[in-house]
């Protein structure tokens, strides 16, 4: 029954894995065409005043930190610290739970 649970938990996690990667490259496509668009419409419109850098570095950073979450870059707060944090309360609310028992 364990190895059950084990797997579904696995399961789970593989799966969640794909959905944030999967949103990680739609959030991408998304940046490289709207950004191409604005470029196009910044050159046709203003050739001599360019603003469309702005909203790419803007939003660029925005993709640059989905990237770092998604694929675990840097570390802080990655799936790792999660997993920990969740253990860390299940613990404090097992302690919770077998300190109301003996009050």
């Amino acid at each position: 029954m364990e190895c059950s649970n084990q797997e579904e938990e696995r399961y789970y996690r593989a799966r969640k894995k794909v959905e944030d990667i999967k949103g990680f490259y739609g959030n991408l496509t998304s940046y490289v065409v709207v950004n191409s668009g604005l470029f196009i419409l910044n050159i046709i419109t203003s050739p001599g005043h360019y603003w469309f850098y702005w909203p790419l570095l803007g939003w660029g950073i925005g993709v640059l930190f989905h990237a770092c979450k998604v694929f675990d870059l840097i570390s802080v707060f990655g799936y790792d610290w999660e997993e920990r944090k969740i253990k860390e309360f299940m613990e404090k609310e097992n302690q919770n739970q077998k300190r109301d028992q003996w009050q």
